[in-house]
């Protein structure tokens, strides 16, 4: 699996709940916060709920 580097650039006050809660389980949590992850079917679908919060990058 590729490794992807996934970067919180937005915060999360005003958000829903369910947003919340995925970038807290991705690691994040602060603005300019990232994390290395293996890109599995899982983390993408996390990504693709908050893509709007984050960015991604490959390794």
């Amino acid at each position: 699996m590729a490794k992807v580097r996934i970067a919180q650039i937005k915060s999360t006050i005003k958000r829903p709940e369910n947003q919340k809660r995925t970038i807290k389980a991705l690691g994040l949590g602060k603005i300019n916060r990232a994390v290395e992850v293996e890109l599995t079917p899982q983390i993408a679908g996390m990504i693709n709920k908050v893509n709007h919060l984050v960015t991604v990058t490959e390794i």
